[in-house]
C-alpha cells in the first residue's frame, strides 16, 4: 500500500516548465493538479485555502477525495518542480524535547547537566527568519560566522535539527489549546540547520541567532490535521499552567534520517514533552498575534536511546564519537557535499498508515 493514497492527500504546490505554480496533491509518485477545481483550489500557493477556516478545509477536502477518486490525470513528481506551499509569514521554534534538552545539557554543559528551572513550566523557543525558510532541494551554504575570540570563518561543526513544523491557517491572539484545530492547517517536515560551533559562542545570554537564521528547509508537503489521528499525551510533572491546559493533540509520528542515504535515526515525535497545541498557546500569550502563513516547529525530536536522536550533535557526542556511513566514511558534523533526508509516517485518521513527506538538503561549501 501506498503511503500517499487517497488516505492522506497532502498538498503541495507544483509547477511544469513554462508554466505558473498552482496547487496540487500528492498521490503516489504523482501529483494530481487542483486547478480546474476552482476557487481557493485554483491558487499559486495554500494561503487563501489556508485562512478561509476549518468548514472551508474540509469542503475542499470532500472535494479532493471525490476528483481523485474519479481518476484524474497523474503528473510524475519527476515532471515537476516543487515549490514551498505557503508563503511563510512568521517563524517561530520551540525546544519540545525533554531527551534533546538533557542530551545538549550533557554534551555542551557537562559541569551543570539537567534542564533549566524553568523548562518544564513553559515551552523555550525563539522567533526565527522566515526569509531564509526554503524548500526541501534546495542547496545549503555552509554559513560563516564569529567562531570564537578574533575568529571569522565557515562553520565547522555543521548539524542539523529533524523537527515538525506546524502552519497557521487563521489568524489569531491569545488563543488556547483548545483552539489548536481551528487555527492550525496542517503540519510539515523541518530541518532547522545549526552551526553549532557559531551558536556555542553567540547564545549566551540570548540564545539562537545566526548559528540558525541561515536556513530552514521545510518539506514541500503539507498534511492536512484532518488526515491524522491524534494520541494520548504524555503526563506533564509539575502540572502547566491553566492556560496550557488540557496539552491538545499528540501525534504518534515516526521520522527517519539519513545522512548520504544511510539510515542513522529515528526519532519518535510521540516522546516529546510540550504539544504543538501547548507551544501555540504559549506564544500567543502574550497578545502576540499569528497569521496564516506562520510557521512554528517542534524543536529537535529526540527519544530516548542514541539511535533516536534528531541531531547529529547527539548522535556523534558532539564528534567525540563519529557515526559510519554505509560507504566506510565517518563523520562527526556535516562535511561539503553531505545529503540528509528527513522523512516520516504515521497511522492516519483511515487507520492506515501514511507519509508526511520529505525533506532534503545538500550542503555546498
Amino acid at each position: 500500500m501506498t503511503l500517499y493514497g487517497i488516505e492522506n492527500l497532502p498538498y503541495g504546490v507544483f509547477s511544469r516548465p513554462n508554466e505558473a505554480p498552482r496547487l496540487g496533491v500528492r498521490l503516489g509518485s504523482s501529483v494530481v493538479d487542483l486547478s480546474t477545481l476552482g476557487g481557493l483550489l485554483n491558487q499559486h500557493s495554500l494561503n487563501p485555502l489556508m485562512a478561509a477556516g476549518r468548514a472551508q478545509w474540509t469542503a475542499a477536502r470532500e472535494a479532493i477525495v471525490a476528483f481523485v477518486a474519479a481518476a484524474p490525470e497523474r503528473i510524475p513528481l519527476s515532471e515537476v518542480t516543487l515549490h514551498l506551499p505557503f508563503e511563510v509569514a512568521d517563524y517561530t521554534d520551540f525546544y519540545s524535547s525533554e531527551h534533546h534538552a538533557l542530551n545538549v545539557s550533557a554534551i555542551l554543559r557537562p559541569d551543570a547537566p539537567g534542564l533549566p528551572e524553568h523548562w518544564r513550566h513553559l515551552p523555550i523557543g525563539y522567533h526565527g527568519r522566515s526569509s531564509t525558510v526554503v524548500v526541501s532541494g534546495t542547496p545549503i551554504r555552509r554559513p560563516s560566522g564569529q567562531l570564537g575570540p578574533g575568529v571569522f570563518g565557515p562553520s565547522r561543526r555543521l548539524d542539523i535539527e529533524a523537527e515538525v513544523g506546524f502552519v497557521v491557517g487563521v489568524p489569531g491572539r491569545r488563543l488556547g489549546t483548545a483552539d489548536f484545530e481551528e487555527h492550525v492547517f496542517g503540519l510539515t517536515l523541518v530541518n532547522d540547520w545549526s552551526a553549532r560551533d557559531i551558536q556555542a559562542w553567540e547564545y549566551r545570554p540570548l540564545g539562537p541567532f545566526l548559528a540558525k537564521s541561515f536556513a530552514t528547509s521545510v518539506s514541500p508537503w503539507v498534511v492536512p490535521l484532518a488526515a491524522l489521528t491524534a494520541v494520548d499525551h504524555l503526563p506533564q510533572d509539575p502540572p502547566p499552567l491553566d492556560y496550557l491546559q488540557p496539552a491538545g493533540p499528540a501525534y504518534d509520528l515516526r521520522l527517519s534520517v539519513e545522512w548520504n542515504d544511510t539510515r542513522v535515526s529515528r526519532p519518535p515525535f510521540a516522546s516529546m514533552y510540550w504539544t504543538a497545541a501547548q507551544q501555540l498557546a504559549h506564544l500567543t500569550s502574550n497578545g502576540a498575534s499569528v497569521r496564516t502563513g506562520d510557521l512554528f516547529a517542534s524543536g529537535t525530536v529526540s527519544g530516548p536511546r542514541r539511535d533516536q536522536v534528531g541531531s547529529f550533535l547527539e548522535l556523534t557526542l558532539s564528534g567525540a564519537e563519529p557515526v559510519k556511513l554505509s560507504d566506510g566514511s565517518t563523520r562527526g558534523f556535516l562535511e561539503d557535499g553531505d545529503k540528509v533526508t528527513i522523512t516520516g509516517t504515521t497511522i492516519g485518521a483511515a487507520g492506515v498508515e501514511i507519509g508526511l513527506g520529505e525533506v532534503i538538503g545538500t550542503i555546498l561549501p
